[in-house]
């Protein structure tokens, strides 16, 4: 049995990319309850995929409920609702096995990884004030995207003058624009800037200069996405609401490696749930980016662990 609940985070203050704000996260939860062992999985509906609560909640409730991982990936498209039944899936499977869930992907054992904490895009003032009070973390990441960002770079500068910063411009600059910003980008000590210009109109990126690697976010879902991505990108951004579950998402990480990328994964802005899988892929990542729960008010029962050495694997009675 397959069964689906909507689930409401409270975020710990507004949070605002190039497309909109938020102040709370809401989510799907997926349930697989078989031969008396139940696993679970979350996704975030995304907007700018077209998806919706209830358009994935039905896709969900349409699959048959004896579905296993190999059918599933033939049966929804990559996205959020094949992500939470394949994570489930994956937890429901290690529950039965009696083993991790890394053991049942022929996987090393995990450990922590440092992660990036993210700065909301806001005025100037109000994210100088963000980055003072982050700059204890390893490694900040700015929303930017919009004509006039120069005063939040070197706001953010200002307030975290020795931390470590990368840059999501979500779609929000032209190539002009970027091509302007790329200078000062690296003069102010940014490592690496994701998904600059919107998908599908990125082929400038082959033709200007790129100083600093750029990542694809939204450019690239799957492995299907990755040919469309040479000579425009240097990594590539791996989220299990866009690769539709951990499944794909490894298998997009090793061709990510065989072609050349560097690799980042990252998150939607949901709990602890939706981020525990996700670390499994983030072993050895360039750049880890799982800091939904440290931007919710409130988090799952037994929440992954954030410390000084990053973001900790799961334990059982979270997921996997």
């Amino acid at each position: 049995m397959i069964t689906v609940s909507r689930d409401t985070f409270r975020l710990a203050r507004a949070f605002t990319i190039s497309r909109g704000s938020r102040t709370e996260s809401r989510v799907i939860s997926v349930t697989v309850d078989r031969d008396g062992v139940k696993g679970w999985g979350e996704c975030l509906p995304y907007a700018r995929y077209d998806e919706t609560l209830d358009s994935v909640a039905a896709q969900i409730e349409g699959l048959a409920p004896d579905i296993d991982r190999a059918t599933l990936q033939d049966t929804l498209p990559p996205g959020a609702a094949r992500n939470a039944v394949d994570c489930a899936l994956w937890d429901w499977e290690a529950k039965r096995a009696g083993k991790r869930a890394w053991e049942l992907a022929g996987l090393p054992a995990p450990g922590p990884e440092v992660t990036a904490y993210t700065l909301s895009l806001e005025e100037p003032d109000q994210m100088r004030e963000a980055a003072a009070a982050a700059a204890h973390r390893p490694l900040l990441k700015i929303k930017l995207g919009t004509p006039d960002d120069m005063p939040r770079l070197e706001a953010v500068r200002e307030g975290a003058p020795d931390a470590r910063i990368i840059v999501d411009a979500n779609e929000g600059w032209t190539a002009e624009v970027y091509s302007d910003l790329a200078p000062h980008l690296l003069r102010l000590g940014v490592e690496m800037v994701e998904q600059p210009l919107p998908a599908g109109e990125d082929d400038m990126l082959a033709e200007i200069a790129r100083p600093i690697p750029v990542c694809a976010d939204e450019s690239c879902h799957d492995r299907a996405s990755l040919p469309a991505l040479e000579g425009k990108y240097d990594m590539v951004n791996i989220k299990l609401d866009k690769t539709g579950g951990l499944t794909e998402a490894l298998a997009l990480r090793d061709a990510a490696h065989a072609g050349g990328y560097a690799v980042m994964v990252g998150c939607m802005v949901g709990s602890s749930l939706a981020m525990a899988p996700a670390v499994l892929v983030a072993q050895g990542a360039k750049v880890t980016d799982l800091d939904g729960p440290l931007l919710l008010a409130e988090d799952r029962d037994a929440p992954l662990c954030f410390d000084e050495a990053g973001v900790h694997p799961s334990e059982p009675a979270l997921w996997g």
